[in-house]
């Protein structure tokens, strides 16, 4: 059983990443700018904000974080989108989901000018990716493709079964991998909450993205030997052991799974870092478009 590092690979990422910013600057080029807007005091949007903000410290891009009161209004959110969108330094933004209650996240996802959307949400970026055109990828399905080309993972003519229908993980992740890529050409089956006979369409599977956000769902016998498991999720599970009185937890009951598993993603450790790596390099690649 091989674990998938996701810590390390998005180092490696980073770094990469790290050089060419170090080449823009010898050339006295523009550094890729990065702009979050945070709404609220959302601990785990707080953190991942946070994350992002210090991944551009380390890698040398700029970044700008906007953030905002619960009480914010909807109105005023979408006038700091506007003038992210007009402002020509700003290369790429995100909005952190989730939004307080009274704000329409599709109409917040749809003021966001699908040049700077390097989240992916866009519906014309959604569009493009599903047509197979150059596209900035939702970050999170981005690493986790990348993740499995970097362990040359083989993907093809395998079945997948992705686990959950988000537009921001199960869709995406579907689609990409059904695609003609290095991570894909799958035959993907995708099952949700309503899906009937679950575990036996699981069990058939070579591969399994469970991101159906449920803490430890998928169990060893729901699974084959030598299957790849890739788990998105990520939950608080209370345990009085733990200084903090909590663990983490993904979808996937690891002690299960694990030794059943050819290749597997720790949580945490997996697809989290990827999905910031992945952030950073669709910024990259709109501050090229743009320059």
């Amino acid at each position: 059983m091989i674990i998938l590092d996701g810590k390390k690979v998005s180092n490696d990422i980073k770094e990469e990443i790290a050089a060419e910013v170090k080449q823009i600057k010898a050339k006295g080029e523009k550094v890729p700018h990065l702009a979050a807007i945070l709404v609220g005091t959302d601990g785990a949007s707080m953190t991942y904000v946070n994350a992002k903000v210090k991944a551009c410290e380390k890698i040398g891009f700029n970044s700008t974080l906007i953030d905002l009161p619960e009480e914010t209004t909807e109105a005023v959110l979408l006038e700091k989108i506007q003038e992210l969108n007009t402002n020509p330094d700003i290369d790429g933004f995100i909005v952190q989901l989730p939004l307080p209650k009274h704000i329409d996240e599709q109409k917040v996802l749809m003021a966001v000018d699908a040049d700077k959307d390097v989240d992916g949400f866009h519906p014309t970026n959604v569009g493009k990716m599903a047509l197979d055109l150059p596209s900035f990828l939702p970050a999170t399905p981005y690493g986790i493709l990348e993740l499995l080309e970097r362990y040359e993972v083989e993907t093809s003519g395998k079945n997948v079964v992705v686990m959950g229908r988000s537009h921001i993980v199960g869709r995406p992740m579907s689609i990409l991998m059904s695609q003609k890529r290095k991570a894909g050409d799958a035959t993907v089956t995708v099952v949700h909450s309503r899906t009937k006979d679950l575990a036996e369409i699981t069990k058939q599977a070579d591969i399994i993205v469970a991101a159906i956000g449920i803490s430890e769902f998928l169990k060893g016998d729901m699974v084959k030997d030598g299957v790849v498991i890739i788990d998105v999720g990520i939950t608080r599970v209370p345990d009085e052991t733990k200084e903090r009185g909590y663990r983490l937890a993904g979808d996937v009951d690891f002690e299960s799974v694990s030794p059943k598993a050819s290749y597997i993603t720790p949580v945490p450790g997996g697809v989290g870092p990827m999905t910031i790596a992945m952030l950073l390099k669709n910024t990259l690649l709109a501050r090229d478009i743009r320059s």
